[in-house]
């Protein structure tokens, strides 16, 4: 039988759909001004997405562990700091040129199609095999993004059923008659079956113990299991109580063979079998035989159990330590907003509806750890970066954030000025670079631009070595710069003929830092250049196309 999936179709979809192929590589250019703190692997880029996404391919390409976007939600508000109706300048000047003369006439659903597309596959690219990315969206644009994240993502990828309920309150303005207090997170692995979330640390004491109802149901497919309970067991919150005949609520059975169990202040005063079918038999068992012995019994996702309990009703539960992270499909246990974050860096009346920190910190820290990378292309207030630097300093992690937002304003006064102002308030231990996009060094085949000059060959090398951008100022001759314990050079002045050879070598001032030097070709041998600690590297007249 064949299974027939639906396509989502809209005007403009055919000069979109590899539009991501046809964006030049452009450089990022450092803005020292408006950084903060020495060379830091965060970024915070100014620019069109679409452009910076293509930007970052030659360096992070399949190397992002997590992206977080929250993208216009296209409801037409247009008292939106960020422009939440797709009509920017920009992006109508976008649309205008790939779309070509029917943009004017698009209606907004298929604009924000033809925004959204190209992005998408680019974020797509970036991410790691096991990596996931969150997009937050209402009711607006649910069924489409549903339907391209299906096409780019596949459906398969979907992270369990793919979707979360954020509860953010809502309001009863306009007297409505349902009104609307919750918004969506689509979540999509790369390749799901690869994608595993962290197991538990340091989770807080009174979380750490989760109950757990005994489905114990007879059917005529299971064998009968049989279980003994010794006398002295003790079982918590039974007391004095006598059970007789079949415990349970009808659905759940347990036959108590002899027909009765009787405790005295929690103690079972005689030797007492069980009899049960069960889908975990063999478990379950396993777990009854070691109540009171002090052994430890796990699940199959490592969780420990404690002990069994019967509740008044004679429904046996039994207690275990949770032992993996678990997301909940609706959250609403979190701030409905993040305008108190920004408030209390004193920024007030900044941004509409930003979102809070720890709705992202919650997404993030179920797949990331350590150095991973977290991506996000429509940065708005700058949310994402002070989780990131706020989960780090909470579990010791050394997770980098990129953030990309498309207003100058925006990207200036809100995003890069509340991250500053949150490293100084919470005492962060990292820093950012704000970046500007500059001219393109590669075209859209990956090829080397004509008149491509010393210093943006220089930028790329340096950016591709280090994950920071050079200091066009500290260039000194062939040497571009230096980072930790290692200095970079770069012969070049005319395409393919560019040598490293002993006059070169003898030029080089002398120290025992690490080398590495790109040119053409390379005259001087291997154990020479070993002496020295150089290593010798071609330029990179050509990228991946992607």
């Amino acid at each position: 039988m064949m299974i027939f999936m639906p396509i989502l179709n809209w005007i403009g979809k055919e000069a979109v759909v590899n539009h991501d192929k046809e964006v030049p590589f452009r450089l990022l250019k450092k803005v020292k001004s408006l950084s903060y703190g020495e060379n830091s692997q965060n970024l915070i880029i100014h620019g069109d997405n679409l452009e910076a996404l293509k930007a970052l391919m030659p360096y992070y390409q399949g190397q992002v562990k997590c992206i977080y976007i929250d993208p216009p939600y296209n409801t037409g508000n247009e008292g939106w700091v960020y422009n939440d109706k797709v009509n920017s300048p920009k992006i109508k000047k976008w649309l205008g040129k790939v779309v070509g003369s029917e943009s004017e006439d698009l209606c907004r659903h298929d604009k924000w199609l033809c925004m959204m597309y190209p992005r998408l596959k680019l974020l797509r690219d970036l991410l790691s095999d096991d990596g996931v990315i969150f997009v937050s969206i209402d009711d607006n644009e649910l069924s489409n993004l549903r339907l391209i994240m299906d096409d780019i993502f596949s459906e398969q990828n979907r992270i369990d059923r793919g979707i979360l309920i954020w509860n953010n309150a809502g309001s009863t303005r306009g007297f409505r008659r349902i009104v609307k207090n919750h918004e969506y997170i689509l979540a999509y692995g790369k390749n799901q079956e690869l994608v595993e979330s962290l197991y538990l640390k340091n989770f807080p004491a009174e979380l750490d113990l989760i109950d757990e109802r005994l489905q114990i149901k007879r059917t005529n497919r299971n064998p009968l299991a049989k279980v003994v309970f010794p006398k002295g067991l003790k079982i918590e919150g039974v007391e004095d109580a006598t059970f007789k005949g079949l415990i349970g609520d009808g659905t759940n059975r347990i036959d108590i063979v002899g027909n009765e169990m009787v405790f005295k202040k929690g103690i079972l005063i005689k030797d007492v079998t069980l009899e049960a079918s069960f889908p975990y038999k063999n478990q379950m068992i396993e777990f009854f035989s070691k109540i009171g012995t002090g052994e430890k019994t796990y699940d199959y996702k490592g969780q420990e159990w404690i002990d069994v309990y019967f509740r008044k009703n004679g429904v046996p539960y039994f207690r275990k330590k949770r032992g993996t992270l678990v997301l909940g499909s609706v959250m609403n246990e979190l701030p409905n907003s993040g305008s108190l974050d920004i408030e209390k860096l004193n920024m007030k009346n900044i941004f509409n509806n930003p979102k809070p920190v720890e709705l992202v910190k919650r997404l993030i820290s179920f797949f990331t750890s350590d150095d991973d990378i977290v991506l996000d292309s429509f940065a708005g207030s700058g949310t994402t970066g002070h989780a990131v630097l706020d989960l780090n300093k909470e579990d010791g992690g050394n997770r980098k954030f990129i953030l990309v937002e498309l207003e100058d304003k925006v990207a200036k006064d809100i995003t890069a000025e509340r991250v500053k102002r949150a490293i100084g308030k919470y005492g962060y231990k990292d820093g950012f670079e704000f970046c500007e996009l500059d001219k393109s060094l590669f075209n859209e085949n990956g090829q080397i631009e004509q008149e491509c000059t010393f210093e943006q060959l220089a930028t790329y090398i340096y950016f591709t070595e280090t994950n920071t951008n050079i200091d066009r100022k500290a260039i000194l001759g062939n040497f571009i710069g230096g980072y930790d314990e290692t200095e970079y050079y770069l012969i070049f002045k005319e395409k393919g003929k560019n040598i490293l050879n002993k006059e070169f070598l003898n030029k080089l001032e002398k120290s025992n830092k690490r080398k590495v030097i790109y040119a053409d070709k390379c005259l001087i041998d291997e154990r020479t250049l070993e002496k020295h600690n150089i290593q010798f590297k071609q330029i990179p007249y050509e990228v991946m196309v992607y």
